[in-house]
């Protein structure tokens, strides 16, 4: 792995490099049309620090959550770095990461491809859609992989149990300027590399109501068994509202539900479902406070990978509710401070002194960068 990070780090100087030279000396075709500069830089880094009550004697954060999973530790949520590139006509971006989020989260994959962020090539088939191919994030949900972009520091049982990002082919078309519909042929439910020879399917509507209401519908539909395995099918729809309720409030819903096949003939299906409010008050000029209620209810833990049994029933039902503080001295830095509290009915996970328990906290501290 030492080697593969010193070659992705090396690979990544160079191609920057390139790029900018090569944007130093390139001029548009179609100067009128093209933006003054359809090349640009970004980059992204979110170093933090964990404390757990109630956990097992170790510093991996119960295995239903991915993004800063760490806990007693200084570490690195995600260091990004990427390319984007768009003239209005073709468009397309490299983005590579590391850190503990992608280890967790995609450790399915490869180890050569477990360090894409984005990856892809589109251009406009016709006027006002976009045809993009390769690997992109996901269509689903209101949070994003990014910590900056979201309200609370970590991400939601709902974001947690639903694609980060996804492999395909997508066409995006703005039908009018308050509505964008998306159609998705992928891979599958967040996997890069395709493990059977079936295609899932995605849709997604998003509506600005008004200049102060969004409403998204997105939608999915596969197989998500491996090669040789009973075909299991997966129905999914996700729905959030967001809000601007003042220039200081902003609220919003969701609410998910997917069904999966069971592999026994006959079988019910398993079922399962969140819903989760949100809500972010700016506090002052450089302080805004966020804060989340949930529940998640899942059968058998379907859609929640990895994900610690109960002790007593194979079923997964968990309330949560975090609070998180947000310090911004300067527009590209973010420190966040986010408590954190799990409560479930029943034994759901082991604790540091091997006894089970109902319940499980924790508090996150973040310093990040975007540029």
């Amino acid at each position: 792995m030492k080697h593969f990070a010193s070659l992705l780090t090396t690979a990544t100087l160079a191609l920057l490099a390139s790029v900018a030279a090569f944007a130093q000396t390139a001029s548009p075709t179609d100067s009128a049309a093209a933006p003054a500069n359809p090349l640009t830089v970004y980059g992204f880094i979110d170093g933090y620090y964990g404390y757990d009550f109630k956990h097992a004697a170790t510093n991996e954060r119960p295995n239903f959550i991915f993004s800063h999973n760490r806990q007693n530790e200084f570490t690195i949520n995600q260091a990004l770095v990427g390319l984007r590139y768009d003239n209005g006509q073709v468009r397309g971006e490299v983005g590579l990461h590391a850190g503990t989020y992608p280890s967790a989260n995609y450790a399915p994959e490869d180890p050569i491809i477990r360090n894409i962020y984005q990856a892809y090539a589109g251009f406009r088939p016709f006027r006002k859609a976009w045809l993009d191919v390769g690997v992109f994030s996901s269509h689903i949900g209101i949070e994003s992989a990014l910590s900056k972009n979201n309200w609370t520091l970590t991400r939601s049982l709902a974001a947690e149990g639903s694609p980060y990002y996804e492999a395909g082919a997508k066409l995006t078309y703005e039908a009018a300027p308050t509505l964008t519909l998306t159609a998705l042929v992928l891979n599958g439910w967040q996997n890069i590399r395709e493990n059977n020879q079936a295609k899932a399917l995605g849709t997604q509507l998003q509506w600005q109501a008004t200049p102060q209401l969004l409403i998204n519908s997105s939608t999915f539909y596969g197989n998500e068994q491996p090669t040789g395995l009973v075909r299991r099918r997966r129905y999914f729809h996700d729905f959030y509202a967001r809000y601007a309720a003042t220039s200081r409030l902003s609220l919003a819903l969701v609410f998910d539900v997917g069904k999966q096949d069971r592999p026994e003939p006959g079988a019910r299906a398993d079922t399962w479902y969140t819903g989760t409010a949100l809500a972010r008050y700016q506090l002052a000029e450089k302080w805004r406070i966020g804060g989340r209620l949930e529940y998640f209810s899942a059968d058998h833990g379907v859609a929640i990978l990895n994900a610690t049994p109960t002790l007593t029933d194979p079923d997964f039902k968990v309330r949560a509710g975090s609070l998180t503080l947000d310090y911004l001295p300067t527009t590209n830095v973010a420190v966040r401070l986010e408590g954190r509290l799990f409560n479930s009915g029943r034994d759901f996970l082991t604790d540091r002194n091997g006894r089970p328990t109902k319940s499980y906290g924790n508090l996150t501290s973040s310093i990040a960068l975007s540029f």
